[in-house]
């Protein structure tokens, strides 16, 4: 028998997984990358003699696929795609192939904002609790190459739109929707209504036997559950109502009930600030409950838990202004969330590739807290257009380091130095990672 011809398209992190755990399945496996591969991933796939290709496609090499490993940053209506999806070539995720060839349990995260963190939580309380879980999704090494070399009982992964675009068959024990917001409309033909449903792809194949945690104040999340309805046990977190089952805020404790069994969290106990951050630990607790670990430890991994980097990260205070990282804010309703939790005047850096934004949302925030904005983004005019009379302050570059001193000359002591761009990083910056380390690097030269 002719060994299955497994084709990966695009050889960054999870292309590289997908390419190591193919081979070590037997599968024949070719690589092909439109754009340049790095050197270091370039190097694995040659000690491990697989076949690639980079700065172009080659059609019969692909074509001739049984199945396709597509990237999450490749779009469905690329013209290779397209021509896969008419040979009925199945094209997926590194997602659902990986999950094939482990028996794990595994914890999914989705969501538009939150993910990273609520993912980060869950992995330290099961560590904590000497569970051996594994990390990955959008965040850490490949799940592919961990199912591949790895030997974890649990993963914990999250878990965008794009990754779920391409499943079939996966399955996660337990499901996890932070909320849903606008994002990402330029991949969704600007229909918001494809999005939600996209972010529900994490529950279409669970049964009664799974869970789907999700954030009850949510109306889009509410309003899509009541329409199409779910298999899995729905297992709700809200601030603002009391819930059987599930978890609720009141009189500044999380309250857990899941079968009757009852957890109370002291509010007080947790190191991150903001409202989001109360919900991201509902959710996490509630898995650690579900599986049953002490409260003892979930409290205590929640008090020692640092966040995420770039995720409002606090970086160096200078002559008493607090400079802070969000540059992870790639949308508007993460901006929201790191504009709320502002608690003095703020001088805020934003902009990049604009997705499709409506910023009337912040309109409260920008007139209360915010003094000064600098554009920081190849194309800032909406920008402008949309707060230049909100303002005394607006200026426009394309250059960090110059954004840094800008801020730097207009901010006054007790004020923040803010970058949450609200936007894709893609039009100066390789991404979210390269803006923020920009950020951390040019602060410290200050």
């Amino acid at each position: 028998m002719a060994r299955k011809r497994l084709v990966i398209l695009g050889a960054g992190e999870s292309g590289l997984g997908t390419a190591l755990l193919g081979k070590e399945k037997g599968f024949e496996v070719f690589v092909s990358d439109k754009g340049k591969i790095k050197e270091k991933y370039k190097d694995v796939l040659i000690n491990n003699e697989i076949e690639w290709e980079e700065l172009q496609h080659t059609e019969h090499k692909i074509l001739n696929a049984d199945v396709v490993m597509k990237s999450p940053g490749i779009p469905d209506n690329v013209s290779i795609v397209k021509k896969l999806v008419e040979n009925n070539i199945s094209v997926v995720s590194e997602i659902e192939l990986a999950s094939q060839f482990t028996d794990a349990n595994l914890i999914g995260i989705t969501g538009s904002n939150g993910k990273t963190t609520t993912t980060m939580m869950i992995h330290q309380i099961l560590t904590n609790a000497n569970f051996n879980a594994g990390i990955a999704g959008n965040i850490g090494e490949s799940f592919a190459k961990q199912v591949a070399t790895r030997n974890f009982e649990h993963y914990v992964l999250e878990l965008s739109s794009f990754q779920l675009d391409g499943i079939k068959n996966f399955k996660p024990h337990i499901a996890i929707i932070t909320n849903i917001t606008p994002d990402h409309l330029d991949r969704y033909d600007y229909k918001f209504e494809n999005y939600i449903a996209s972010k529900f792809r994490i529950a279409m194949n669970q049964t009664k036997d799974d869970y789907l945690i999700y954030d009850a104040d949510d109306q889009v999340i509410v309003n899509y559950l009541k329409m199409n309805p779910v298999q899995s046990t729905l297992l709700p977190f809200s601030l603002i109502i009391k819930v059987d089952n599930g978890a609720y805020l009141e009189n500044n404790n999380i309250k857990i009930t899941i079968e009757n069994n009852q957890i109370i969290m002291p509010t007080t106990s947790l190191t991150l600030e903001g409202k989001h951050n109360i919900k991201n630990a509902m959710a996490a607790s509630t898995v650690a409950h579900l599986l049953k670990i002490r409260k003892h430890t979930i409290r205590e991994s929640l008090e020692n838990f640092q966040g995420a980097e770039h995720r409002l990260e606090h970086v160096l205070r200078i002559n008493k202004v607090q400079y802070i990282n969000d540059s992870k804010a790639t949308n508007v309703n993460a901006t929201y969330y790191a504009l709320e939790s502002m608690d003095a005047p703020t001088v805020w850096i934003v902009g990049g590739e604009d997705k499709g934004n409506n910023y009337n949302g912040l309109f409260p925030f920008v007139n209360e807290k915010v003094k000064a904005i600098i554009c920081l983004g190849v194309d800032n005019r909406k920008l402008l257009q949309t707060f230049g009379n909100m303002v005394d302050i607006i200026v426009e570059t394309q250059f960090m380091s110059e954004a840094i001193k800008i801020a730097y000359k207009i901010a006054e002591a007790g004020d923040n130095v803010l970058l949450s761009p609200a936007c894709a990083s893609f039009d100066l910056f390789e991404n979210f990672e390269d803006r923020g380390r920009q950020f951390k690097e040019a602060v410290r030269k200050l």
